[in-house]
């Protein structure tokens, strides 16, 4: 009996160790495979919006066919990823990351002995990060030129703000352009022959030629401009923060044609060709406001409820559909144009910000 008791204990704890070995993991373990998880290729052969999250440190990708929250992109560590921009050939996406919370506003300055600003630059097909270009001050955004081939990144400084140019594919510097201070944003026109900085604490926007990368015009807006957004119908739009209102530039000349008052702070301005109307989104209520030409002059028309703390807006190809990221609310809202009704929200990361459609 004390034979067969001494097998039998024997034949237990043999058991035990095959289970523990293939079965039981170490957290580290778990870590190691999540990390052997992030390096696989994805397979985003959808039409996708790519929707940045501020806070949780990584891009999550919406499948624009069923509208469903289909796969996420990680950022290698990094902190506070802000606006992003995506190749003319789709390929590619460019990400700013801030380290900085920036969904309070934009002011500009205050920088000085902060580090982890960079750009990283993914594939939007696999997700895998193709060049991470490390930089010594913060990056707002960074914007593919017409045909693909420059990145321009925009450079903060509280005395005169830097648009670096870098090659793609070899991402080697090419040029440097000085503009003003607190640069936010760096855009281009729809056509590609201008470059719109925004230097937030000048209250100007530095105007740029792609070709020659020289100033073609210095341009007075409101205070604290953020950006100038592009729209299809010649003109740029720069949303004052302070000021709360927005100058549109015509690109033709680089001059501001109008000013629109708002009334509320703005966090993005988009033009809708079809509708002729500009959107324009209204962070402290949560909702997008839009407004039409009456008699020359830009007048609001009505506004729609999204989401705590709206910011980005983003159409579809065919400009039925808008796409609205709710930084507050970690939604993005999706909207019928033509009848400005709201036919759903998508839950997704903490503070989404920046979004761009593959269609």
């Amino acid at each position: 009996m004390k034979k067969f008791n001494s097998y039998l204990l024997v034949l237990f704890f043999s058991c035990l160790m095959v289970f523990t070995g293939c079965n039981f993991h170490t957290e580290a373990d778990m870590d190691d495979m999540e990390e052997n998880m992030d390096d696989m290729d994805l397979n985003i052969d959808y039409p996708a919006a790519f929707v940045v999250n501020g806070e949780s440190n990584d891009v999550d990708v919406i499948n624009l066919n069923d509208l469903t929250h289909k796969d996420h992109l990680t950022l290698n560590g990094s902190m506070f990823p802000h606006h992003i921009n995506m190749s003319p050939d789709k390929t590619r996406l460019a990400v700013a990351i801030t380290s900085t919370d920036l969904s309070g506003g934009h002011d500009g300055g205050g920088m000085d002995g902060m580090t982890g600003f960079k750009v990283i630059v993914l594939s939007s097909y696999t997700g895998k990060i193709e060049k991470e270009i490390v930089l010594p001050k913060m990056p707002h955004n960074a914007a593919f030129n017409a045909d693909g081939s420059e990145l321009w990144v925009s450079q903060e400084d509280d005395h005169q703000s830097q648009v670096l140019v870098y090659n793609v594919g070899s991402w080697t510097l090419k040029t440097t352009i000085p503009v003003g201070k607190g640069l936010s944003e760096v855009t281009f026109s729809p056509d590609g022959t201008k470059v719109f900085a925004a230097n937030t604490m000048d209250a100007t926007v530095s105007v740029i030629n792609p070709e020659t990368k020289s100033i073609l015009a210095t341009i007075p807006v409101g205070k604290d401009p953020v950006g100038a957004w592009p729209a299809a119908n010649g003109y740029m739009y720069a949303d004052n923060e302070t000021d709360q209102t927005v100058s549109e530039i015509q690109v033709s000349t680089a001059t501001v044609t109008a000013t629109i008052p708002l009334g509320f702070k703005p966090g993005y301005v988009a033009y809708h060709a079809g509708q002729q109307e500009l959107w324009v989104s209204d962070a402290t209520n949560g909702k997008v406001v839009y407004y039409t030409k009456v008699n020359s002059l830009w007048t609001r028309q009505g506004d729609i409820a999204t989401g705590a703390d709206a910011h980005a807006i983003a159409f579809s190809k065919d400009g039925t559909t808008a796409y609205v990221t709710n930084q507050g609310a970690g939604t993005v809202s999706i909207i019928q144009v033509a009848g400005h009704q709201v036919t759903g929200s998508i839950a997704v990361g903490k503070k989404p910000n920046g979004l761009v459609l593959r269609q």
